[in-house]
């Protein structure tokens, strides 16, 4: 195989290894079969082009024309001539799936479908530009330091969207594949030189004579390089709060009957904050509702559970719709709304991310900068815009949806039934088991969210207690069930979990429950009414309340049953423990800095707000800042070795053409000599005749006389080159060379050692050389400058 066949064959390797990456993000993950055969047909392309020996720009177009031809045929040959020549027809479809990817990457949780035809466009025609740069450069050009930045591109983009403890591993495919495509450039430059990779065979004693392969030295490189990148994290300290963090890295904190949902352990920030003596005021409400027992207000919710918490799952953000918001999905025309006003104003002290509303919102009339989460049909703030102080208008729909209509809904929608119904392995069986045995009999999904609410609220024997010990982990929900203690969050955790168990789409919804009446006509929200509940989907009237938590909230009318002797509270009741009046004592989280809220120092009284990732621009942006950044600075700091190591093979390795390359190789081996001696604290001396710098160089290094011996041989060898008429080619000098560099490390320390390695003395020759090249440039510049007036002149 050809040097260039070879290179053109670790690029497509390259590539596919880095959209590695990429395999999390999407199920199952069969795209990357697809992708790889375009791949390999754009490459042969790109070699057929070559081999005819095209310009360069005419090989990256024909393989261009190809990724064109081949995307059409995957994605658009209905709409081309003969299924493969794309018209406008095609590009409209391209635009129409690309659109539909779009949509789909923010409707759905990762990973999303494969069956989103806009989702593999994108995926497959990304990996097709990439190999395209990558072979453009690597191959076209012959330049495979460059390609590391489009490879780089596609594995941050990936990076900054999945999540999960398998990143370093995605990252050692990605980082094996480049190292790779580098070692093969490296091959096919040296191989110019000659045979210089196999080395010289080993003497009856087992020593290698023959030069040390480039190519191994060149392996080791790469496999230090890569270990420095994967363990020097692990001793940084971790940074957090940046644009790829995730949401679920901590939802903040919170009090009352719910309030802080934290996806590291949040039932543990749930029992102190509800354990304060003082039930402060979060929020005051002017409302046209006649029904306060529904007037519940939402933040966010959470849907992705991991089997130890619930979190909210990353979701796409866009500019708060102008005028009416978007039905909410699942609401059908037959179910009863009434249009209700609610005017909010939002303590001083109460810093929330996320702007409480009623659900679903239909319009919303808020200051700030604010954007809008479609899918939970949420507001966030943006550049750090929070609720302190906020007076907003919220519109909502008073959805009345009757025991008929639930229990005749048709099946939900796949995709959603997919996504809002996915548990973790490590779920506990009792609780599949569980909701199977307290919903037997029942005949359809209402029915059997309605038993599950039920059993936490009346008949389970639970009780509702802030005191209860916290467990963690996947064994949490189960302890719950045995022990049937705990607070809304156990109670919602727990009913939604069972219900997607059951196949029953289901997700938590976390903000405050209907607050208390005032005299004045005003609704109080305390630091108490602060809760969670599950939230079902039912197609025809979507997501829909329940409330399994006993004296807590509301119980919606449409799951009230006519069991004598229920205890299910009456809907017309605020929650318990609500006090009548709100209190006016100021927060303690006044005196609250910013830097004590980073690091949790603050008094658990109050409502926490729950962040939000920052999705404003393409998150991407920041990854690969971040990564260009990191590689840019690695290199800084391994520019000198690396520097090195390149003139070291050169210099050693440009033999075995003959005599008449006898000078040139000699003198680069003395070259090499001197420089390394100088790495290890022996400067040359210009002045000083080969003879007596070889015998300055065996007294200060303290060579031993092997080394000694190599050093005077290849001083011969240089008065040779300078001083014969015909120099005779000497051999052995590469090993001479080795031979010396090792009798100069041997009586030198570690320190010594690692600086000749990493920072070595002799590599201030770049800036040499670059002034040196800077004062011939101006120097040639000052010389034609005459000669241009002249003409000028004459042509004047």
């Amino acid at each position: 195989m050809s040097g260039r066949a070879r290179l053109a064959l670790c690029a497509w390797a390259a590539t596919l290894m880095a959209a590695c990456a990429l395999l999390p993000l999407v199920d199952p993950a069969t795209w990357i079969l697809q992708a790889a055969f375009l791949l390999a047909v754009q490459s042969g392309v790109g070699a057929v082009a070559r081999r005819v020996q095209l310009s360069r720009p005419l090989v990256a177009g024909a393989q261009a024309l190809a990724a064109l031809l081949l995307l059409t045929l995957a994605f658009a040959r209905e709409q081309a001539f003969a299924w493969l020549v794309p018209g406008p027809q095609a590009f409209q479809r391209f635009a129409d799936l690309l659109q539909q990817g779009g949509d789909d990457i923010a409707r759905y949780a990762i990973p999303a479908p494969l069956e989103s035809d806009g989702i593999r466009l994108m995926l497959v025609g990304g990996v097709l530009v990439i190999g395209l740069l990558v072979d453009t450069l690597a191959v076209t050009f012959r330049s495979a330091a460059p390609a590391g930045l489009p490879l780089l591109a596609l594995y941050s983009v990936a990076a900054g969207l999945s999540e999960g403890g398998t990143d370093w591993l995605w990252f050692l495919v990605a980082a094996v594949g480049y190292l790779m495509l580098l070692l093969a450039e490296g091959r096919d430059r040296l191989s110019q030189w000659g045979r210089v990779f196999s080395g010289a065979p080993r003497a009856p004693g087992g020593a290698q004579t023959g030069a040390v392969a480039p190519v191994r030295t060149g392996r080791r490189i790469g496999a230090f390089a890569l270990g420095i990148a994967l363990v020097v994290p692990l001793a940084l300290p971790a940074m957090d709060g940046g644009l790829l963090d995730s949401a679920g890295n901590g939802v903040g904190s919170g009090t009352g009957g719910g309030g802080t949902i934290s996806a590291v352990n949040p039932l543990v920030s749930l029992r102190d904050s509800l354990n304060v003596d003082e039930n402060k005021q979060v929020l005051s409400l002017q409302t046209d509702s006649e029904d306060l027992s529904s007037l519940y207000l939402r933040i966010v919710s959470l849907d992705d559970f991991d089997g130890t918490t619930w979190k909210p799952s990353k979701r796409h953000i866009t500019a708060v719709p102008e005028g009416t918001f978007p039905t909410p999905a699942g609401l059908g025309p037959e179910v009863t709304r009434t249009q209700t006003r609610t005017f909010v104003s939002a303590a001083d002290w109460y810093a929330q991310d996320w702007l409480p509303m009623p659900y679903p919102p239909s319009d919303v009339r808020v200051a700030g900068n604010w954007r809008y989460e479609p899918v939970g049909m949420t507001l966030v703030g943006d550049h750090g815009q929070n609720t302190r102080g906020l007076k907003y208008e919220v519109r909502s729909l008073n959805v009345q949806p009757t025991a008929d209509q639930l229990a005749a809904a048709p099946p939900p929608p796949s995709a959603l039934e997919r996504e809002y119904t996915k548990l973790p392995d490590s779920l506990p069986e009792v609780v599949s088991q569980t909701a199977r045995e307290v919903t037997e009999g029942a005949a359809n999904p209402y029915e059997q969210a309605v038993r599950l609410q039920e059993y936490f609220a009346v008949n389970g024997g639970f009780e509702y207690d802030t005191q209860v010990k916290v467990g963690s982990g996947s064994e949490a929900i189960a302890r719950f069930l045995k022990d049937k203690e705990g607070f809304c969050v156990h109670f919602s955790f727990a009913m939604a979990a069972m219900a997607r168990s059951l196949d029953l789409p289901a997700r938590v919804a976390v903000g405050f429950a209907p607050g208390s009446p005032q005299a004045d006509g005003s609704v109080a929200v305390g630091l108490r009414d602060a809760h969670a509940w599950p939230e079902v989907y039912f197609e025809g009237v979507g997501w829909t309340r329940f409330e399994p938590t006993p004296t807590r909230g509301s119980t919606p009318s449409y799951t009230i049953t006519d069991t004598p002797g229920s205890s299910v509270p009456d809907p017309a009741l605020p929650s318990e423990d609500t006090e009548s009046e709100p209190s006016a004592a100021p927060s303690t989280s006044e005196s609250c800095s910013p830097q004590d809220k980073k690091l949790d120092a603050c008094d658990t009284e109050t409502a926490a707000a729950l962040p939000v990732a920052d999705d404003d621009g393409p998150t991407w942006h920041a990854a690969l800042a971040w990564s260009l950044a990191g590689t840019a600075v690695l290199l800084i700091l391994l520019a000198p070795m690396l520097w090195r190591l390149r003139v070291r093979a050169r210099r050693l390795g440009a033999h075995g053409r003959g005599e008449a390359d006898a000078g040139p190789h000699t003198l680069a081996v003395w070259q090499e000599l001197t420089d390394t001696a100088w790495d290890y604290g022996v400067p040359p001396e210009q002045s000083q005749t080969p003879r007596r710098a070889a015998a300055r160089i065996v007294r200060l290094g303290q060579l031993d006389p092997a080394a000694a011996a190599a050093v005077h041989r290849m001083a011969d060898a240089v008065e040779q080159v300078l001083y014969a008429p015909r120099p005779r080619l000497t051999a052995g000098l590469a090993e001479d060379a080795r031979l010396a560099v090792a009798g100069l490390r041997a009586p030198v320390g570690r320190g010594t050692r690692l600086r000749a390695r990493f920072a070595p003395r002799s590599a201030v020759r770049v800036a040499w050389a670059a002034s040196d090249r800077w004062t011939a440039l101006r120097r040639r510049a000052r010389a034609a400058r005459p000669t241009w007036r002249k003409t000028s002149g004459q042509q004047g």
